[in-house]
């Protein structure tokens, strides 16, 4: 028996915006049914909880975090009307007085649980299935190939359901589009949509998620064709867009180039901004570390740092992530 079989009362469920943190959404839905009440995602490009937000989180027996490292003032705020409930990946400090299930912070390898959606699934001791795997694929992409035992078992799995992984990574792609063309609303709406139409073709046939998807591929295209600045070993990229593709694009320009990439994006915010730092072969977490000492809204994994900071503040901690990659 699992903490969440005793859960009583009215329940908030908050989740990241990507495939991971919808997937994961969709999982508990499925285990908790009407227990559920609402679900949530912060102000997309915030890893934090505002003081608006946290006060619409009253009123709730229980909340349910899912693939999020949210601060932990955060979820001591919330921990004081509520039981807590966290279920997650990223790199983190434990926050003992709560539920906080994450393996990667206890020591375990992120190898072995490479995202949110399959540790959700794994709890909940569900079989193999496409929600669990959805979550890897939105978070890993191409290299989750690198990872020979998950590889092998999304192959086994694409097998048996007649897919490839191409058909996989669109998938992801499509559930995506909602967060990076900036639509909360579409976004809370997506694990709801992805328990009432369980069929590979609700995913890949949405019309929604299909006409956005074009617009945004038509906007990386540009931004990927136009001119990087190459710092030795490290990318810089520097862009200005109301959509929240900052991860895309560093993902893109990192593995094609296969080199450290450092991307700004001036255009999300009005007076921050947003970086994000994706490397080959540096842990970032002691930059990790640094950027929460400042006082950012910062976290990450170990091959990857995002960050919301001043726009005065922006070069000077990328010259010491810089200096810490150079060393």
């Amino acid at each position: 028996m699992n903490e969440l079989s005793e859960l009583t009362g009215k329940g908030l469920l908050i989740h990241h915006w990507d495939t991971d943190g919808i997937c994961s959404a969709k999982l508990m839905l499925e285990k908790l049914g009407d227990r559920i009440v609402s679900n949530r995602t912060p102000t997309l490009g915030n890893y934090f909880l505002t003081p608006e937000e946290l006060e619409e989180c009253d009123g709730f027996d229980f909340i349910i975090i899912v693939d999020m490292s949210l601060p932990e003032d955060n979820i001591l705020t919330l921990a004081k009307n509520a039981k807590i409930y966290i279920f997650d990946h990223h790199l983190g400090k434990e926050i003992k007085t709560v539920f906080h299930h994450n393996p990667v912070i206890k020591g375990e390898s992120p190898d072995e649980y490479p995202s949110a959606s399959w540790i959700v699934n794994d709890y909940l001791q569900n079989p193999i299935n496409l929600y669990g795997i959805l979550g890897i694929i939105g978070d890993h992409e191409q290299k989750i190939k690198n990872n020979p035992d998950f590889y092998n078992k999304i192959q086994d799995f694409c097998t048996k359901n007649n897919i490839t992984f191409e058909d996989l990574l669109n998938m992801a792609y499509l559930i995506d589009s909602n967060y990076k063309l900036g639509d909360k609303t579409a976004v809370e709406k997506a694990p709801h949509y992805l328990l009432e139409n369980q069929t590979i073709d609700a995913i890949l046939k949405n019309k929604q998620w299909n006409d956005n998807l074009s617009n945004l591929e038509k906007e990386i295209s540009t931004i990927l064709a136009e001119p990087v600045e190459h710092l030795n070993d490290i990318i810089r990229k520097d862009m200005n867009t109301k959509s929240n593709i900052i991860s895309t694009i560093t993902r893109k320009l990192a593995w094609d180039h296969n080199k450290t990439t450092i991307v700004v994006n001036t255009g999300y915010f009005n007076e921050d901004n947003q970086l994000y730092v994706r490397t080959i072969d540096f842990d970032l977490k002691p930059m990790i570390q640094k950027g929460k000492d400042y006082g950012y809204k910062c976290g990450g994994k170990k091959e990857v740092l995002g960050a919301i900071l001043p726009k005065e503040k922006t070069q000077p901690f990328i010259d010491e992530i810089i200096t810490y990659l150079t060393k």
